[in-house]
């Protein structure tokens, strides 16, 4: 789920209720936009966060 336009305090708050709403942890990556990744492909900011997603949850 990619996130844009909210502060830090709002992205947590709809990443808590997301995974509430549909009872997992950390089936779903989540990330929000930056400076840096406004100009990115949408398939290299995928697979950016799917590596960090892997990474932060220990599975890779």
């Amino acid at each position: 789920m990619v996130m844009h336009g909210l502060t830090q305090d709002e992205a947590v708050k709809a990443m808590r209720a997301v995974k509430a709403s549909l009872g997992v942890q950390d089936e779903i990556a989540f990330a929000t936009s930056t400076e840096a990744n406004l100009g990115w492909k949408l398939a290299e900011l995928v697979e950016h966060v799917l590596e960090e997603h892997e990474m932060m949850t220990g599975k890779k």
